[in-house]
């Protein structure tokens, strides 16, 4: 078989020329990030919130934790580097200059362990990957994160610099695939990427290797908590198997919500979407809501309903019979209803 190779070409009757566009021949998919454009925030709608003491989900798949006296909020923002439309803003609104040595900050995914199974961390076969990023912030210096298994017995620090305050910066990390500990291949955790916002002496160590401690940040690297109004900004978040970094992979908006709602979906039922009557003595009301698409476990979830007349029974109402595909509301009422509709559903399946 042979091969041509041109970068234009030539009529053969008129002469004019036509420059072939570049073509690459990057991979679908290739990004092991879910909204790493930050363009879903089903919870929010960009609102600004306080991170709180625990592991909470805020920007779709990003979920952040502060655990020092200071504080710092989230949310998605409108500042972003050409091409893009959204970040995710970091601020702090309490500074703590001094943590101790537990205390934490920081901001993380969990990636699917479906989705890294090509890598085969934890064997000889190791592959390579390389994190890209674009990140602003109104400190510069030497910023920190970290790559872990589920069991966070396997970590690799890595640094960034932001060389110019308030400025879009592309960064990019390029770490030896794992060929030690569990990196879990199914529909649990397989890989987190943290980005500390404040991290204290037990929780840090030397950046550029893999460790076999729990380590999110490197020593001496800048905490953001500790200044007071200090702003991070991040988007374009991107992990990909290779050795350099291509251009960020931009999805379909319809795509990328999709892919979010397999651990979170959040409809929106405006006024219409009413239980149904299901029994003879019109007391008892029940509804299947179908998933956009099938999640990753079967979720759990929260629901409210509007009632004509009467009121609900204890416990009422309720989501019951979910698997990965839909999920039951039911109502079970007292005195004459008249009508039941939902107001507001969330169905959580996350990591």
């Amino acid at each position: 078989m042979s091969i041509i190779k041109t970068d234009e070409i030539q009529s053969r009757t008129s002469g004019n020329r036509v420059v072939l566009p570049d073509v690459n021949n990057y991979p679908p998919f290739r990004n092991l990030i879910i909204n790493g454009d930050m363009s879903i925030d089903q919870r929010n709608g960009g609102a600004s919130q306080t991170i709180a003491s625990a592991n909470t989900y805020y920007i779709d798949r990003f979920l952040a934790r502060e655990v020092t006296d200071g504080a710092l909020t989230i949310d998605q923002d409108t500042t972003s580097p050409d091409d893009f439309t959204h970040s995710m803003k970091i601020t702090t609104t309490t500074a703590d200059a001094s943590l101790s040595s537990t205390q934490r900050a920081y901001v993380v995914q969990k990636i699917e362990g479906y989705n890294i199974s090509k890598l085969a961390f934890g064997t000889s076969s190791a592959k390579t990957i390389t994190i890209s990023f674009y990140v602003r912030s109104s400190l510069t210096g030497t910023f920190s994160g970290s790559i872990l298994n589920e069991g966070e017995n396997r970590s690799y620090v890595f640094e960034y610099t932001i060389n110019s305050a308030d400025t879009w910066e592309r960064k990019t990390i390029t770490i030896a695939g794992d060929t030690s500990g569990t990196w879990d291949t199914d529909n649990t955790v397989g890989m987190l990427i943290y980005f500390s916002m404040g991290m204290g002496s037990t929780y840090s160590g030397s950046a550029g290797a893999w460790s076999g401690n729990q380590l999110f940040a490197s020593t001496g690297s800048t905490n953001l908590v500790s200044t007071l109004n200090a702003t991070w900004f991040m988007t374009g978040l991107q992990i990909e198997q290779g050795d350099s970094a291509t251009p960020f992979e931009f999805l379909p908006f319809d795509v990328n919500l999709r892919r979010c709602r397999r651990y979170y979906f959040q409809p929106e039922f405006g006024t219409e979407h009413f239980l149904n009557t299901i029994d003879s003595d019109n007391t008892y009301r029940r509804t299947n809501i179908v998933h956009p698409n099938s999640m990753r476990a079967s979720p759990t979830g929260t629901v409210t309903t509007s009632l004509g007349s009467g009121t609900h029974a204890s416990g009422k109402p309720a989501i019951s019979g979910t698997n990965k595909d839909s999920s039951a509301v039911n109502g079970d009422l007292t005195g004459n209803a008249g009508f039941a509709r939902i107001v507001t559903l969330t169905l959580d399946a996350e990591l």
